[in-house]
């Protein structure tokens, strides 16, 4: 792997990525999986349950380097990545766990952040008193703390009531439009792929490939509720679809 090429991009090349089964034999994830991002864009990527979408984020981050194939993320290297779990030290405040991987930030840019995250009022709580949508909500804060170049999101929505997901895509949102970030989005849920990507990638069962890139290129705060509904229509055909067979 190696962080290279123009400052915001992703490009992602992936051959193969195999598993080793508890029982000695190969587990297909990953094949022949290749897009990129340019500066700015959020991409999502949908597919089915298991299919290896955390394992294709973990590989973009760096985090498993065991297969094949390559990974250029933007020559700065500055990555956030927020996961299915906000993982807070819940020794440490929300600030505190925000300004550890932070620490330079200034206290101006923090207080902007924690207003649009709604978070100003909890700067001093810890995470044992926050509701799973405001420990999301730090995860979220301590990722774009870092002002990150590139940003992975693993279902970071996830198991929030729909009020509140809604909220939480809209505060990402309004922090997409200040800031020049490449966003990597991981979604089981059609609507939040569509309101927030430029493009949807779909992928298939395990071994996971991409069978479609659907583009979404009305502007995020334009898109309208009709529209955003015709889309998901068609992602949803494009799912239900037969995949095509794999020719040897």
């Amino acid at each position: 792997m190696r962080p290279a090429g123009e400052t915001g991009q992703l490009e992602v090349r992936i051959a193969h990525k195999t598993f080793t089964a508890a029982s000695g034999g190969r587990l297909d994830v990953l094949r022949d999986v290749s897009f990129s991002l340019g500066r700015s864009e959020v991409g999502a990527l949908v597919g089915p349950s298991g299919c290896g979408k955390t394992t294709m984020l973990r590989i973009i981050a760096g985090l498993d380097g065991d297969f094949d194939g390559t990974v250029r993320r933007p020559s700065s290297g500055k990555l956030g990545m927020v996961f299915q779990e906000p993982r807070l030290l819940p020794w440490r405040t929300v600030e505190d766990n925000v300004r550890l991987v932070a620490p330079d930030i200034a206290d101006a840019s923090l207080t902007a952040l924690f207003e649009v995250l709604e978070l100003e009022a909890h700067r001093s709580h810890y995470p044992g008193e926050l509701s799973l949508g405001l420990a999301r909500r730090v995860a979220l804060a301590r990722a774009l703390a870092l002002e990150p170049d590139l940003l992975l999101l693993d279902e970071p929505f996830v198991s929030l009531d729909e009020a509140l997901a809604a909220r939480l895509r809209a505060q990402l949102a309004a922090v997409m439009e200040t800031r020049p970030i490449t966003t990597l989005l991981v979604t089981h849920d059609l609507e939040e792929a569509v309101r927030l990507a430029d493009r949807v990638f779909l992928l298939s069962s395990r071994p996971a490939t991409i069978m479609a890139e659907i583009p979404v290129t009305t502007p995020r705060r334009s898109r309208s509720d009709r529209e955003i509904a015709t889309i998901m229509v068609e992602v949803a055909t494009r799912i239900d679809a037969p995949e095509a067979p794999v020719v040897p």
